[in-house]
């Protein structure tokens, strides 16, 4: 691993486990002797960690951007909406079925990952979407899609939470897999119940440790780091 990727994960967890205050300016010098690499890494680390919805610039200092609970439920319960309306809509007349074409590679990916799993990793998010939305295009409505595409985005820096312990990616890959297994086999019911249960026992997760991350950074000073 480069000293650069090195020190975006290092600075990533530090921020997600509320190591650095809620007015805490991240200062790259500070943060470079800490971190025993030079200011560059850390300055990229920095604008990847503003891309990511992690920590936020203001005067041109960056500082930690405090997750934003209160709307989290009411976006899961519009994220859950769409992904269950791609199953009910399957059993419409008008609609053929899923997309077989799209759910066996998708079967076959989360398979492998099962039999070896990836390590912990918040950007496990972006392959837990994919998940989601192909298994929701499937279901052939483009414009659902798109739907739980931006909702996805909105939701996915709170999202990262989910991903930080081992047992998480396996719980998630376990359940990934069941659940576009049920869809193929055309057992539309036991695969709602499957997918309404997978992403409220995520929104759980996220919540608690989100505000626990929160609860951490209200310990520290905002003092330079």
């Amino acid at each position: 691993m480069s000293r650069r990727e090195w020190a975006y994960n290092e600075l990533r967890r530090r921020v997600m486990v509320g190591e650095f205050g809620v007015r805490t300016r991240l200062m790259e010098k500070h943060l470079a002797e800490e971190l025993g690499v030079s200011r560059t890494p850390v300055r990229e680390a920095l604008v990847r960690l503003e891309s990511d919805r992690l920590v936020v610039r203001e005067d041109g200092c960056y500082y930690v951007a405090v997750p934003d609970l209160s709307r989290l439920r009411d976006l899961y319960e519009l994220r859950i909406t769409l992904e269950l309306r791609g199953l009910t809509r399957v059993r419409e007349s008008e609609v053929a079925g899923h997309d077989v074409a799209l759910l066996e590679p998708l079967r076959d990916q989360w398979r492998e990952l099962t039999e070896d799993l990836p390590d912990p990793d918040p950007q496990f998010v972006l392959l837990d979407e994919e998940f989601h939305v192909t298994l929701l295009r499937s279901s052939g409505n483009d414009a659902l899609t798109e739907a739980l595409e931006t909702v996805n985005a909105r939701i996915r820096h709170v999202r990262m939470y989910d991903f930080l312990t081992a047992d998480r990616i396996a719980t998630s890959s376990a359940e990934h897999l069941a659940i576009v297994e049920l869809v193929l086999a055309k057992d539309l019911d036991e695969a709602l119940t499957a997918l309404h249960r997978h992403v409220g026992e995520s929104m759980e997760i996220v919540e608690r440790r989100a505000a626990r991350a929160i609860t951490q950074m209200a310990l520290h000073r905002g003092v330079p780091r």
